[in-house]
């Protein structure tokens, strides 16, 4: 049997969500909790990978089970897996999927959101969870920028970069969204993929753009150039969370 797992985790401990050799990662801890509970069970194999400190609410992973292991109905899985789990992960549902199901390709856009404090101190309620920025911003020329990332771009100038050849860098992004509440400033964005530190590039270029060291227009320009550099800054990990996966 194929369970379906959505898995919500702070990433302030760990070095990713993928399991490693050096360093900890999130999946290591819910493959060793998964295994207490269902001794056969298989690998989880994951929709995205979240770099060391990004946080998760709606991570989905699905894992195989012998019929002869899950002695339970699948949406109490979660309780029992949740009971090997650290404090810092649970599984927040837990169901039985099609044995075709991959949480990966079947996966059709993926939801991230970054936080921002803007306040003079910082909340230390969300120390771990918003980066912190003290200058003002120009939310409307944020929002302006914004705009030029929405449709099919290459994002290659807003990407990390890797020790190997990405066979393509063009992604989809159908929603790039500021929010305001008080000190809060939400950034939502929604697409087909996001390459490796894409979000922290958006966001961290936006910012540059409300400080203005960058221009709104400018956006345009820095896509074609499709080279890092000449974006603007990576935003801290610990301000992004993976929020949903659509299939």
């Amino acid at each position: 049997m194929k369970l379906k797992l959505t898995i919500a985790y702070d990433g302030a401990p760990y070095a990713g969500w993928q399991a490693q050799k050096t360093g900890l990662g999130v999946q290591q801890r819910v493959e060793e909790a998964v295994a207490k509970i269902f001794p056969g069970a298989g690998r989880l194999r994951s929709s995205s990978r979240t770099d060391t400190g990004v946080h998760a609410l709606g991570m989905v992973a699905q894992v195989e089970i012998p019929d002869a292991d899950l002695k339970m109905p699948p949406a109490r899985a979660a309780l029992a897996i949740n009971a090997h789990l650290p404090r810092d992960i649970r599984v927040m549902a837990a169901a039985r999927c099609r044995a075709g199901f991959d949480a990966r390709f079947d996966a059709k856009r993926k939801q991230y959101r970054y936080f921002i404090w803007m306040g003079a101190a910082m909340n230390p309620l969300l120390r771990h969870q918003a980066w912190h920025v003290t200058r003002a911003l120009d939310l409307g020329a944020m929002r302006a920028a914004a705009r030029h990332f929405l449709g099919r771009h290459d994002f290659k100038s807003l990407a990390g970069t890797r020790n190997y050849e990405m066979s393509s860098t063009v992604r989809t992004l159908a929603r790039c969204d500021l929010k305001r509440q008080g000190p809060l400033l939400t950034f939502v964005m929604e697409g087909d993929g996001f390459l490796y530190k894409m979000c922290r590039g958006i966001v961290g270029t936006l910012a540059q753009v409300g400080q203005g060291k960058i221009a709104s227009g400018d956006i345009t320009a820095i896509l074609a150039r499709k080279d890092r550099r000449a974006a603007g800054m990576t935003a801290p990990a610990h301000g992004l969370v993976l929020w949903k996966v659509y299939y």
